[in-house]
């Protein structure tokens, strides 16, 4: 794992804004138009002003989203409502949520974090990444020259070593706290303190760090640090060299990954039948009745499997959900369609899902992106509001009208995530969710 420093962190002044519940927000790709509004009304300081400031009317090169942002960060800092840490600190974060009727806290730490390029180093991605949002946020650390947002990484360490020295320098000291829209508690310390700052910084040397969360920044904060570089040459010292970070460890009891269901539109009307028949011998397919609220029980007989190769399918045209497993055959045409992926790859839910059967069987590879959810609730809701849904959980155009095929498709484990990103590949876009999300607004970093 690269180099990891403490940061003078730009931080709310709670003076100015009250309750920090004010001015906190989710990351940018989980707000929706609606949640965007209600951000907005929350407090003139919100945060999302600065990491998902509005299309305005007129906007053009000399004013748009932002630049308004980078006015708003100015100003702020201008008239105190966003002050520095008086010496440099790693921030204890704790994240309490409730999962099946337990109480469960992931526990974590923000710091800087050496950039290294995907591949040249010890840092590994896991996922694909869309070239538009990296597009979008390197506009945005080229107008702010901060980050308004932690990457998420996560690092092994068996025995949570590092972590636990910080919880022991943390004993005796109260946190900032929040609770999220969600029901999430956020609980944040200041460590300050160099000897255990570099005992944690030496226990975490030459680990691997695989980025959870936080790709498409990630790989802006490179490309950001590479353009300063071209105009002048910057020393090892520049903040631009760093990336503000999230490291928890893959060991860590509260560590959860949620699934991440698809929704698609622009498909053929099929039938369970006609399923059947394109699909062939690849996927050996089960009947679990009619009804959007069918998906309950498909969905917990995936979960009791607990099997990549098993997704749950929702046919429109018949009201039908199918549970589909993969056969021999489907694994030797998953050989075929991906000879230059690792078994682990081929094996995941969501690449059978994307390569074999809605690119390959049902010829579905010009489809509109489709809408992902990560409960099942969310997938009736979809279901049943479809032609009312305009915008996806990312913020994306999801189109119009009712969605004609569902999958119900199980997370990539963290065993996935350490196996694949080791023989350097990447997941399918969204294979895994790590929840709950980090907060944005918590702490900010600096790059000028």
């Amino acid at each position: 794992m690269p180099q990891i420093t403490p940061l003078r962190g730009l931080r709310y002044n709670l003076g100015h804004v009250g309750s920090l519940a004010n001015v906190v927000a989710p990351p940018y790709d989980v707000i929706d138009s609606a949640l965007q509004g209600e951000l907005y009304k929350q407090h003139a300081a919100n945060v999302v002003r600065l990491i998902l400031n509005r299309v305005e009317p007129g906007d053009d090169d000399q004013g748009n989203r932002y630049l308004r942002a980078a006015r708003f960060l100015k100003n702020w800092v201008r008239e105190g409502v966003l002050v520095s840490e008086p010496e440099p600190a790693l921030y204890v974060y704790h994240q309490e949520y409730n999962h099946l009727g337990a109480t469960v806290t992931r526990r974590g730490f923000m710091g800087l974090v050496r950039l290294e390029p995907f591949g040249q180093g010890n840092i590994f991605p896991h996922e694909e990444t869309h070239s538009a949002a990296k597009q979008d946020r390197l506009a945005l650390i080229r107008a702010c020259r901060a980050n308004l947002s932690p990457i998420f990484g996560l690092y092994p360490d068996p025995e949570n070593v590092a972590q636990n020295l910080l919880e022991a320098a943390i004993q005796n000291t109260l946190p900032i706290e929040v609770t999220d829209h969600l029901g999430v508690i956020h609980r944040l310390w200041t460590v300050s303190d160099l000897s255990v700052i570099n005992q944690v910084s030496a226990r975490l040397t030459d680990q691997p760090m695989y980025v959870a969360d936080g790709h498409h920044r990630y790989e802006t904060a490179c490309n950001y640090r590479d353009e300063l570089a071209e105009k002048s040459p910057i020393d090892r010292q520049h903040p631009a060299n760093c990336v503000m970070t999230m490291c928890v460890s893959m060991n860590d009891p509260g560590m959860l990954v949620l699934p991440t269901h698809r929704l698609f539109r622009g498909l053929q009307p099929v039938t369970a039948q006609q399923l059947s028949e394109k699909i062939g011998d690849c996927l050996q397919l089960e009947s679990f009745g009619q009804g959007q609220g069918t998906a309950s029980r498909v969905w917990q007989a995936i979960d009791d499997h607990q099997q990549q190769g098993i997704l749950g399918l929702y046919t429109r045209a018949d009201d039908t959900w199918t549970l589909a497993t993969i056969t021999d055959e489907g694994r030797r045409r998953m050989n075929q369609l991906a000879p230059d992926q690792c078994d682990c790859w081929r094996q995941l839910g969501v690449s059978i899902l994307h390569r074999l059967l809605m690119d390959n069987l049902l010829d579905g590879g010009n489809l509109p992106r489709p809408m992902y959810v990560h409960t099942v609730d969310e997938v009736i809701h979809g279901l049943r509001e479809g032609d009312t849904i305009g915008r996806d959980a990312t913020g994306q155009d999801a189109g119009g009208g009712h969605f004609e095929l569902a999958c119900l498709v199980m997370p990539a484990s963290l065993e996935d995530v350490r196996e694949i990103s080791h023989q350097r590949q990447r997941m399918p876009a969204k294979s895994t969710y790590f929840y709950p999300k980090l907060l944005s607004g918590l702490v900010m970093n600096p790059l000028h």
